[in-house]
């Protein structure tokens, strides 16, 4: 990233991956706008920042599973005269289940979440970055996005659906001083699969990776220009892997990880 001082909102900064990568652009002397619903939280890493590294910070506590949440935040920052240079979006969150059980306002404010918020925010912040010819956009999606996930049906197509989304961004991008950067973290240690009732899968039996060594993959990435990150050698190979095999094969697969441990 340039010396150039910019501001950076992270969404879902309050903990796990979002945390850490503000910590890092923290790090890098960048001030922030820190978005989540827990304030409490948001409070303190802001302090901690701005004693840590003299850096300004914003919280705006929002919760994105409101439709009207990206516009709110968009036009506080308009009337604070604040020109966000990096927008990671990073909020998300999962079910688990068979989706003909699951409950459907979670879902659907899941859907609001992973996927219209972030594109909504994305809508609301890349045009004025085209303008100035600068700017870093990171789409956090999963390496769930590489394939289908029985029993988190409506995760899995969510995350499918930004880095598809990001992907295709990059490529209108290229040339116009704007990064847009997919990361995929594959199972990693943040609290999300106890949030989404993954206490018992088997989807964590080959090991996680620490947020904060995600977040760091991420980043470097995303400042290297990097239209897609996958930390870990071993989501690597997977996620890039799976593409030459036979669909209904992996999906069985996906099944037999997500399904829970015989008690």
């Amino acid at each position: 990233m340039s010396r150039q001082n910019l501001t950076a909102l992270v969404t879902g900064a309050s903990g796990g991956i979002g945390l850490e990568l503000a910590r890092l652009f923290a790090a890098d002397g960048h001030d922030l706008v820190l978005v989540a619903r827990n304030e409490d939280k948001l409070n303190a890493l802001a302090n901690e920042l701005e004693a840590k590294h003299g850096i300004s910070t914003l919280v705006l506590p929002s919760d994105l599973s409101r439709p009207e949440a990206p516009r709110e935040i968009f036009d506080e920052l308009g009337a604070q005269s604040v020109v966000v240079d990096a927008l990671v979006n990073n909020a998300g969150f999962g079910t688990y289940g068979f989706f003909a059980e699951t409950d459907l306002k979670a879902e659907l404010d899941l859907l609001q979440v992973n996927v219209v918020a972030l594109t909504h925010l994305t809508k609301l912040f890349l045009p004025i970055m085209l303008q100035l010819k600068r700017g870093y956009v990171m789409n956090v999606a999963s390496t769930a996005a590489f394939q289908p996930g029985p029993l988190m049906a409506v995760y899995y197509a969510s995350k499918a659906y930004v880095l598809s989304f990001s992907e295709a961004l990059s490529n209108e991008c290229e040339g116009k001083g704007v990064v847009v950067s997919a990361l995929c973290p594959g199972p990693t240690e943040t609290g999300f699969g106890e949030a989404a009732g993954l206490g018992d899968s088997k989807l964590f039996d080959g090991g996680v990776m620490d947020a904060r060594a995600v977040a760091v993959e991420g980043y470097r990435g995303m400042l290297a220009g990097k239209p897609l990150v996958i930390p870990g050698t071993r989501n690597s190979v997977l996620a890039r892997t799976v593409g030459f095999m036979p669909r209904r094969l992996v999906t069985k697969v996906v099944r037999r990880l997500q399904d829970r441990r015989a008690s």
